[in-house]
């Protein structure tokens, strides 16, 4: 019996029961009521509810005694074996060994498709990440956010929302032309300017310029840098769409800031805010009364010059968005922003949207490596900044990508680069991949011993290996779920390495294959569809981070 099965049968049983004094109630009860989870202690059963807890207001009884009216209709379940009501009202149940072990044909039979859910469906997400300017590699908090970013949409698409991934390509502004000077400066073989970019990678793309153009020579002043200007941009965004390709981050948008100021996008949203009585005039400025909805200070939008101020490609952004249909708009910013949340909330709240539901922002904290026990704070390429290629040099993709994923990005991260060389259990990434590279070693001596999935014997899984490894295969679609409602794809990297050990410990325990002149038995083949079976979900939980799962390490 799966999860779902067992909350389908649930459901039934409370329907029953609240039908008997208000049929509207019971009408109104879905299988969503029923929230299932694993107990802590494995002594309290294979599983916990407290639908009696939330259903017992709707009957007039308290809690406890509901649930204690609810134990016969659940212990007439087939394949369950034991109901227990422990504390105010919780239901811990307790299921036989073949309906518990019927959990490992389903994990094979749904194959890649489960752990997939329908908690997001309906929903349409706008997930913006990475939005590294195009004026020199991607450094290593854009590091985190790809490989976050990137494993947050997969997730949200798992839960079943149609996720766009978008890049916004900030193609206008100071640092573009900062970054068009040093180019020159380059060119001309002059010192970087005191407010421009070094680094190797500066001259490099001012060679590549050298080559696309012959007429550089007849250029002078402004013609010059505009030249250096826009081929500069386009080589150097072209490299980071390769290093974030090469990375396994792809985006459905590329978004150049530019369009907002050249198609009035702009103006429109600052006409559709005037219409909605939020802009004023005073100075000469035009402003955003952004005080009515939390901030701190009101916001010039467009300056007394008629220049347009940073916020302004924020609000025709925003709302160009929501006029592309995205009910959800996700951005993710460095730690760097976090003054910058309330007045997006404010923005948010001034189109008449609902702020933390309409617009999330999350914000990522600092990345720092470590080697030897010291801090690696130079690049080869770009000078004084960590990039995202120096990571992927140092450890490869695979550690680079569950190093960036595995923890909060509420903390500050320090990756350990002698740590994720090692092939080690110490290193966690090599430790889930193992285990998945292990599923597949006994499958191939399964099946040279002629093991294999003709039969299915749940009952004789009664080690308590098999039952721990069981209840964690369980775990996966709500994990999964959860990270996805609560954006934090770290959880999926952490119950992989819980996994991985349940696994690992059952494999120390538990035979597959016979030995000796040991002959075949129904055991070795329901041991088979575990052993798939949690290979199939850590190789589930690995693409979901953007992981490789190889089959031999």
């Amino acid at each position: 019996m799966n999860p779902d099965q067992l909350a389908a049968a649930l459901l039934a049983v409370v329907v029953s029961a609240v039908e008997r004094r208000d049929a509207a109630a019971a009408a109104a009860l879905t299988v969503g009521d029923i929230a299932l989870e694993r107990p802590r202690n494995r002594d309290h059963g294979d599983w916990a509810t407290s639908v009696a807890l939330k259903t017992a207001k709707t009957v007039g009884m308290p809690p406890r005694q509901f649930a204690d009216e609810l134990v016969p209709g659940i212990l007439a379940i087939a394949g369950v074996a034991a109901v227990d009501v422990a504390g105010p009202g919780f239901l811990n149940i307790t299921l036989d060994a073949a309906a518990a072990s019927e959990l490992a044909r389903t994990v094979v039979e749904r194959g890649d498709a489960y752990g997939h859910n329908e908690t997001l469906l309906g929903q349409t997400i706008n997930l913006e990440f990475v939005s590294a300017n195009p004026t020199g590699p991607i450094h290593l908090g854009g590091t985190r956010w790809a490989a976050v970013g990137d494993s947050l949409a997969r997730i949200l698409s798992a839960g079943g929302a149609q996720v766009t991934r978008e890049y916004y390509f900030n193609d206008h502004g100071a640092q573009i032309d900062r970054f068009a000077r040093s180019l020159v400066a380059a060119y001309r073989g002059q010192p970087a300017p005191e407010d421009g970019y070094g680094g190797a990678y500066i001259s490099d793309i001012a060679e590549r310029v050298v080559a696309r153009r012959n007429d550089l020579g007849s250029l002078d002043g402004d013609e010059l840098q505009e030249a250096f200007r826009a081929e500069g941009v386009d080589l150097m965004f072209g490299d980071i769409k390769q290093t974030l390709a090469d990375f396994g981050v792809h985006f459905d948008v590329y978004f150049h800031e530019n369009t907002l100021h050249e198609t009035g996008a702009v103006q429109r949203a600052v006409e559709r805010l005037r219409e909605l009585g939020h802009i004023f005039e005073e100075d000469g400025a035009v402003w955003l009364r952004t005080t009515a909805f939390g901030d701190d200070k009101d916001r010039v939008v467009i300056k007394s010059n008629g220049e347009a101020a940073y916020i302004s490609g924020d609000l025709a952004y925003y709302l160009n968005k929501r006029e592309r249909g995205f009910d959800r708009c996700i951005i993710m910013l460095g730690a760097d922003h976090h003054g910058y949340v309330q007045r997006l909330m404010a923005m948010c709240s001034a189109f008449g949207d609902t702020p933390y539901e309409n617009l999330q922002v999350l914000i990522g904290q600092m990345v720092n490596l470590v080697k030897a026990g010291k801090p690696v704070r130079m690049s080869k390429r770009a000078g004084t900044v960590v990039t995202l290629e120096d990571l992927v040099e140092a450890v490869g993709t695979d550690a680079a990508r569950y190093a960036l994923v595995r923890s909060s990005i509420d903390s500050n991260l320090d990756i350990d680069l002698d740590l994720l060389e090692r092939r080690t259990n110490d290193n966690p990434v090599f430790y889930v991949q193992y285990a998945h590279a292990r599923t597949h070693q006994v499958a191939r001596n399964a099946a040279a011993a002629g093991v294999d999935r003709s039969v299915f014997a749940g009952e004789l899984l009664t080690d308590e290996t098999e039952s721990v490894l069981l209840g964690a295969l369980a775990e996966f679609p709500r994990i999964v779920a959860q990270a996805a409602t609560l954006r934090e794809p770290h959880r999926v990297a952490r119950y992989l390495e819980e996994l991985a050990a349940s696994y690992h410990r059952w494999y120390d325990t538990c035979r597959v294959a016979p030995q000796g002149d040991e002959p075949v038995s129904p055991l070795h083949a329901t041991r088979l569809w575990l052993n798939d079976a949690t290979g199939q979900v850590l190789r589930n939980g690995l693409t979901l981070l953007g992981v490789s799962a190889p089959e031999r390490m």
